[in-house]
């Protein structure tokens, strides 16, 4: 068994949760499992998501100096081609250059919405992106962490992550974007 199909099992083992709870801001960590995005977003300076009440979410959040917190919108990621080059995505430069160009890919609202989805016969929270072929899968740990797995249209492979409920504020505007 490889580690995608081992972390798989161990997501669909795991309760569902419902929408309402996902609320709040999360800090995330990728799970390693042989997907080609394993550690780019962390390189990145990925921080994680933010589910507002309303069922609206800032998908992708990233440290944009000091505690300040930028919301990128997915939209402007160009899913093919990161795919097929992520090996750049681990690397400083990638970071660099992606540090200097935030602002450009910076969201102007939430992205993605918040709904119930069945997954492997099971109803739970998911998070389904406006703009790209994207579905993040939500079940829950406890309380405070939750494991994700994220489903791309056309792609059998999973990224899967963790995210844990930030309890301390962090420099966060009440409506992103911030930077």
């Amino acid at each position: 068994m490889n580690d995608q199909q081992r972390v798989l099992e161990q997501f669909l083992r795991l309760p569902p949760l419902h929408p309402c709870e996902l609320s709040g801001l999360w800090q995330g960590r990728g799970v390693p499992t042989g997907h080609p995005f394993d550690g780019v977003l962390e390189n990145l300076g990925w921080f994680g998501k933010r589910f507002n009440p309303d069922l609206r979410a800032d998908a992708l959040l990233f440290h944009a100096g000091g505690r300040k917190l930028r919301a990128i919108d997915p939209k402007w990621v160009p899913l093919p081609l990161a795919l097929r080059f992520h090996a750049f995505g681990r690397t400083p430069l990638a970071a660099a250059l992606f540090a200097r160009l935030q602002r450009c890919f910076q969201a102007k609202g939430p992205v993605a919405s918040i709904k119930t989805v069945a997954f492997e016969g099971v109803e739970s929270a998911a998070m389904i992106y406006d703009d790209q072929p994207i579905v993040d899968h939500f079940r829950r740990i406890n309380d405070d962490r939750l494991m994700g797995l994220m489903a791309m249209r056309d792609d059998d492979r999973f990224y899967v992550f963790e995210l844990e409920r930030v309890i301390e504020p962090v420099a966060l505007p009440p409506n992103l974007p911030a930077g």
